[in-house]
């Protein structure tokens, strides 16, 4: 069954993580998304490291269900190429450093002089504009700009830490994602494209500020230093495992107490409200602490359980890809490629109950579907040859590896 996005043509100019997993969500829901690589080196994520026949595990995971087209941009035949694809396209994308796709030929204006209705996405670092703008830009300077490292370290006086995952670049990817789809539903209200500007400044900055800005949200009554909460955070350690458990209201502190059999705590006046049970915080966690060291993860969390107190298992990677609760919301699929082998990765993760998503394919090989792409635009078979033997154009499976 198709998609909900069939029949949504996007080309896609982007490399690494946060352009490319935008549109791999688009593709994952029906669209067919174009990848347009170099053909000498395609994306970088190509030649990162865990690594099986040819293929890095990055790419794979960022890239299935496109199709790969191999143009060299900098040649005049291949960006010739390139703007006949624009035609029938209804998303481009691209998430170079602002002012180079504009040197390029295909900055706005120039792609939708081709396709008047185009959704133009343009992803950014820091933003189109300032300072920072033109400067190279990965994950670790978004998340210190963004205070991102403060927030992780717990307080404005703790050493600064970095989130142990590309979360500026994947968020990004989300964001682009919901903006395209609903800049999509818009054109189909009014008949106008229009361009999405994202950067990865600003996707993390308001993410973080529901929930992590409320010392910065009253207007003249900032706070003049971020303080921790606490500096002990909610995985406790159990005789032979770790656990976490959470608990916020009267009801879930009552039930904790019945869990831990420590009645006595219900009477303590630190622990007589939720208000207080926060002023009381370190002492609190280091009691519960101390008192889940004494028996065994599985014990607790059964015990927690039947008391129906929030509570999980603090699971390593090779565990959670085999938890209950993992296979019971089939989230996790295994498939073939044609090169790399078996794959295990996840399902898209929103269902849909009547416009089911398909598996159409995994990542594709450098300039795969150059042939096949360029045919469905009207190029003949000689003019396909001639632009691979000009070097404006390359493809095939057989390049993946390079």
């Amino acid at each position: 069954m198709p998609g909900p996005l069939q029949g949504v043509r996007v080309i896609d100019l982007t490399q690494m993580v946060s352009g490319p997993l935008a549109t791999m969500m688009l593709a994952d829901q029906g669209a067919d998304v174009i990848k347009v690589e170099n053909p000498r080196v395609g994306d970088h994520t190509r030649i990162v490291s865990t690594r099986r026949g040819g293929y890095s595990a990055g790419f794979l995971n960022n890239n299935r269900n496109k199709r790969s087209i191999a143009l060299d941009l900098k040649h005049p035949r291949g960006l010739a190429t390139m703007r006949r694809l624009i035609a029938g396209a209804d998303v481009f994308i691209q998430n170079f450093r602002p002012g180079v796709i504009e040197r390029m030929g295909l900055g706005e204006e120039a792609v939708r002089a081709i396709a008047p209705k185009v959704i133009y996405v343009s992803i950014t670092g820091f933003g189109d504009r300032g300072p920072y703008a033109k400067k190279p830009v990965y994950d670790p300077l978004i998340q210190a700009l963004s205070g991102l490292t403060t927030i992780q370290a717990g307080s404005d006086e703790a050493r600064p830490r970095l989130v142990r995952t590309i979360l500026p670049d994947k968020l990004t990817g989300v964001k682009a994602a919901q903006a395209i789809t609903a800049a999509l539903f818009a054109r189909e209200r009014n008949g106008e494209g229009q361009h999405i500007r994202l950067s990865m400044l600003d996707s993390v900055i308001a993410f973080l500020w529901g929930s992590d800005m409320g010392g910065h949200t009253f207007v003249g009554d900032e706070l003049a230093q971020e303080t921790a909460q606490s500096f002990i955070d909610l995985v406790y350690e159990t005789r032979d495992g770790y656990i976490t458990v959470a608990v916020q209201s009267d009801k879930e502190w009552a039930a904790l107490t019945r869990a831990l059999d420590k009645p006595e705590w219900l009477r303590d006046p630190r622990f007589e409200s939720a208000a207080a049970r926060q002023r009381n915080i370190d002492v609190r966690l280091e009691m519960i602490q101390e008192v889940l060291r004494t028996r065994g993860a599985a014990e607790w969390l059964a015990r927690l359980e039947a008391e129906d107190v929030p509570c999980a298992p603090v699971l390593r990677r090779r565990e959670m890809i085999r938890h209950p609760q993992i296979a019971a919301n089939d989230l996790l699929v295994e498939s073939d490629h044609p090169v790399a082998g078996r794959l295990r990765q996840t399902r898209p993760a929103a269902r849909f109950s009547r416009t089911v998503p398909e598996m159409r394919g995994g990542a594709p090989g450098l300039g795969e579907h150059t042939a096949e792409v360029l045919a469905e635009a009207g190029f003949d078979a000689n003019e396909i040859a001639a632009l691979q033997e000009s070097g404006a154009a390359g493809g095939g499976r057989e390049e993946a590896a390079q």
